[in-house]
């Protein structure tokens, strides 16, 4: 299903000649006084309504503005709400195919010590307003693919592949879909009545859940994924295309699991594995455009680094899959906190939140 894009109503002609006379700060200035989402060109959503999806998940549905241009089902989206006077940002899933009325939902599990998925579970209200980023990531299905699918949910990994199951129920679950979904407790569950109707509704579409810390409705707990569970309730694996999210230990394990055997496996971790290297010591990081020199750990995450000396690059994901945090490196060497891959050249886009340093560098900050 292709992306919902909004055409842009306003003429051009005119909006060039605003310009010419205000300021697109001035603009939003005062375009909010009669609606909050009326700005310029910066892409905003107003809540229109909230629901509780289990015991620490909160469906918030958003209406965004005409400066938001749309998703595929299983992207994500960088989601800013300014707390204590300072804007916080976070990347979360979008839990909805594209529907055409344009309006889109996130699913938020409140983390400990989160302040933003707090906030979101916590005090976000209808009629509140969210600063919204462009919809990114890689996993996604093609409307004409013809195979029979895996999808492999552990915790909140749930969030991208129930769009992904709505997106195939909206054309008919023309081809097999088996959903399995790892949940430590059954009140930690979300969607669970809607999956297991639409499992009822369509031969094609069968869905399991599996709970690691509580029995199932047979009194056994079974645990966390393996070769066994995969193979009772998913025997033609070899013939399947497997998409997997959750925690890092979790797609890993599933990767070591299917990737050999799958017809195809994407996968994306809203944890990061553990670092590959163990790295000691400090280094000297010189921000070229600011003129601080700070020292860090070396086997730290560059954002985490700075942010702890009170420098707030702009981030979203946290996990290397959005950009934001993406700044030049003049000089030195890091290393992929997750895969271990070092780079020694200049680059224009080292992402912060999983690059670490390997000696003294010098950042475009």
């Amino acid at each position: 299903m292709n992306a919902v894009v909004r055409p842009s109503s306003r003429p051009r002609g005119l909006k060039r000649l605003i310009h010419a006379c205000v300021s697109p700060d001035v603009f939003d200035f005062w375009a909010g006084r009669f609606d909050r989402t009326w700005t310029w060109d910066r892409p905003l959503a107003r809540v229109i309504e909230r629901r509780i999806e289990s015991r620490d998940a909160v469906t918030l549905v958003l209406r965004p503005n005409r400066h938001w241009h749309g998703f595929r089902a299983g992207q994500h989206v960088n989601v800013s709400a300014e707390i204590d006077g300072a804007a916080v940002t976070r990347s979360y899933s979008l839990s909805d195919a594209p529907r055409a009325d344009g309006r889109i939902a996130i699913t938020v599990k409140r983390i400990e010590g989160g302040r933003l998925s707090a906030h979101l579970f916590d005090r976000a209200c209808v009629g509140d307003v969210l600063s919204i980023g462009p919809a990114f990531g890689e996993m996604t299905v093609p409307a004409d693919d013809s195979d029979a699918r895996l999808l492999l949910a552990a915790g909140s990994g749930i969030t991208p592949l129930v769009a992904l199951v709505r997106e195939h129920a909206a054309r008919g679950m023309p081809t097999p879909l088996t959903l399995m979904y790892w949940a430590r407790t059954r009140d930690e569950l979300c969607f669970a009545d809607e999956l297991l109707a639409l499992s009822d509704a369509h031969p094609n579409f069968s869905v399991h859940c599996i709970l690691t810390r509580e029995a199932g409705e047979d009194g056994v707990r079974e645990g966390r994924i393996d070769a066994a569970q995969i193979a009772s309730r998913v025997p033609d694996v070899a013939r399947r295309r497997v998409y997997a999210c959750g925690p890092g230990g979790f797609v890993e394990a599933a990767r070591a699991l299917l990737q050999a055997q799958a017809l195809g496996f994407s996968a994306e971790a809203f944890t990061p594995p553990a670092s590959r290297i163990d790295e000691s010591g400090e280094a000297i990081i010189t921000l070229q455009r600011s003129g601080r020199t700070l020292t860090v750990p070396r086997g730290q995450s560059l954002l985490t680094a700075l942010e702890s000396q009170g420098v707030k690059p702009a981030s979203g994901c946290r996990m290397g899959i959005c950009n934001t945090c993406a700044c030049g490196k003049q000089s030195g060497t890091t290393h992929h906190l997750h895969t271990g891959d070092v780079q020694h050249e200049p680059v224009s886009a080292l992402r912060l939140c999983v690059s670490a340093a390997s000696s003294d560098l010098v950042l475009d900050l």
